[in-house]
């Protein structure tokens, strides 16, 4: 694995900091109704994403997950404005303003999605992989979802493929202890997820989800076994998200003293604890580094608000038919 150095732990903290501010304004533009539909947040789970991300390789790994989607793109390289004006239903997002909260999508950087189906983007990830084995690409596909989706008959099937093709895909269920508002202990008579892979022989196992450090050994050891054409691994990651499931949930299915006791492993502060521990930063170049992120926050919500919305004939010029499609004669 690529070594955790001073760099990596301020990266880290400058990325989980500005995609908790900028799922912040999210909210603060929801209540305004400048971002409509449905809106899950991320709060409570970055270290998942800055974890696999040091795992990764950018330049050929790939991406895909369920709705809580709005900074692994970011992550992965994607532009933060055009995911903003994506939010906002602009011309300028990365689907032209027509994919919104739950479906952002960025083909540059690998990033496919954003899916609403629960548990619909599990088999997606492993045919993605699929196409990577059969072209050769040596390129791992990152396949997200949650505890709920967990329960979803495809994932059987698929995880009966993946080993049986020995595809190159780790399966990550991000388990934030509920699904929706219905506690994992509700859904099942255990609550270890990642045993669900000892029925197909897939290695699989348990992850601290809020320390980006044990995230990303995980995560590397998975992808270098998959890289070796060893087949997929199957992580379940523990972490918490200190909002509801989306912005319309109205948490009655935990107290507040949980969410607070939670909040004393934030995967922010315990990184910030270390760069001050091991005196990475200045107090000076702390305080540079959150002001920074703010002005980026501030620029984003700018372009999205000044982005124009699409003219009504994008409705039929983003419908295409690809003249050289590569699989028909």
């Amino acid at each position: 694995m690529k070594k955790i150095t001073k760099q990596t732990y301020l990266n880290w903290y400058k990325d989980m900091l500005f995609w908790r501010k900028f799922e912040d304004k999210l909210a603060s533009v929801y209540i305004q109704q400048k971002v409509r539909g449905f809106l899950h947040l991320y709060n409570g789970q970055e270290a998942v994403l800055a974890g696999s991300l040091h795992a990764m390789d950018l330049t050929k790994d790939k991406m895909i997950t369920a709705y809580r989607n709005h900074v692994q793109p970011i992550g992965m390289g994607e532009d933060p404005k055009r995911v903003m004006a994506e939010l906002y239903g602009k011309a300028t997002g990365t689907s032209k303003g027509m994919g919104g909260s739950m479906h952002i999508f960025s083909k540059e950087y690998r990033f496919y999605g954003g899916h609403g189906i629960v548990g619909g983007q599990i088999p997606l990830g492993a045919g993605i992989a699929f196409g990577d084995k059969y072209k050769g690409n040596d390129a791992v596909t990152l396949t997200y979802f949650g505890d709920g989706a967990a329960r979803q008959g495809s994932l059987h099937e698929t995880f009966n493929m993946a080993m049986n093709w020995k595809l190159p895909v780790v399966f990550i269920v991000e388990d934030n202890g509920y699904a929706m508002g219905t506690s994992v202990e509700r859904t099942a008579n255990h609550t270890d997820i990642w045993k669900l892979g000892l029925g197909y022989g897939m290695p699989c196992g348990p992850v601290d989800g809020m320390n980006p450090v044990k995230v990303a050994e995980a995560v590397d050891e998975a992808i270098q076994r998959a890289r070796r054409g060893e087949g997929p691994t199957f992580l379940q990651v523990k972490t918490y998200r200190y909002r509801g499931h989306s912005m319309s949930d109205a948490q009655h299915y935990r107290t507040k003293d949980e969410v607070e006791e939670y909040k004393k492993l934030d995967p922010i502060t315990q990184v910030l604890n270390i760069i001050k521990e091991k005196k990475y930063a200045t107090d000076k170049e702390i305080e540079a580094m959150n002001q920074e992120v703010k002005d980026l926050v501030k620029e984003c919500e700018k372009f999205a608000e000044e982005s124009p919305y699409p003219e009504i004939s994008q409705l039929h010029d983003v419908v295409y038919e690809q003249e050289d499609y590569p699989f028909i004669k």
